[in-house]
């Protein structure tokens, strides 16, 4: 590929400032200085800019602890998107949230620019578990359990597949739930609409893994970690 992209590809700069950086005689390609942006380069050559190695990675991911108030977009106008919560230097081409989490919800969210992968984790062919804990306006029960089991119908008419809803707290009094729920589809608010079918209502939701991918017990709200593709495998 061009120096120019594999520089940009590796967020060194827009493909703009790297032509002013190459212009500046700091970049070197196996030694040798690189002026020109079209200088063909493989991802296995020693790539230097002013003596600091960049070496080439494909893809890369980041797995964050979503906070409430963020968005699970690239870019918006109006809105902070999950995006402006990475580095500078972690903001490579094409990163993307695989997937959405609601505006309000919490938890795990993979970032990556590995399309192939993402379509993985999104095709409902592939039965990729996602899990969350949340609290509801309501008293779960057993019964709950059963529907959810069996697979629900919406309002709208829309089906559900099965769903394993395990109850963790029931609290009578305040008729409040707190339940952790298992799901292998990703349809538009899904997991409130499968309760609002039942007479209950959400409020706090809160995403703990997607397939074999859990969150750190350490990474706060807001936080990252990039991981690596021993732990995607």
């Amino acid at each position: 590929m061009r120096i120019d992209k594999y520089l940009a590809n590796m967020n060194v700069g827009s493909r703009k400032e790297v032509h002013s950086i190459l212009k500046q005689g700091v970049v070197t390609v196996n030694g040798e200085v690189v002026t020109v942006p079209k200088k063909q380069v493989k991802e296995t050559d020693e790539i230097a800019v002013n003596g600091n190695e960049i070496t080439y990675k494909k893809y890369h991911y980041f797995l964050l602890n979503k906070p409430r108030g963020i968005i699970s977009a690239t870019e918006d106008r109006s809105q902070r998107t999950v995006i402006s919560l990475l580095k500078t230097k972690d903001r490579y081409q094409n990163i993307a949230p695989v997937g959405r989490l609601d505006k309000d919800t919490t938890g795990l969210l993979l970032l990556t620019n590995d399309g192939p992968l993402a379509h993985e984790l999104l095709a409902p062919n592939k039965h990729v578990a996602k899990v969350y804990q949340a609290q509801i306006a309501g008293v779960a029960d057993q019964k709950t359990v059963e529907k959810f089991a069996q697979g629900l119908i919406l309002g709208d008419g829309t089906k559900l597949k099965s769903a394993k809803l395990k109850i963790l707290e029931q609290d009578q009094d305040n008729n409040l739930s707190r339940i952790e729920i298992e799901i292998q589809e990703g349809k538009y608010h899904q997991i409130k609409r499968m309760f609002g079918a039942v007479g209950m209502k959400v409020l706090e939701l809160d995403r703990i893994s997607m397939g074999k991918l859990r969150l750190p017990a350490d990474l706060k709200r807001g936080e990252y970690k990039e991981i690596g593709l021993a732990e995607i495998k």
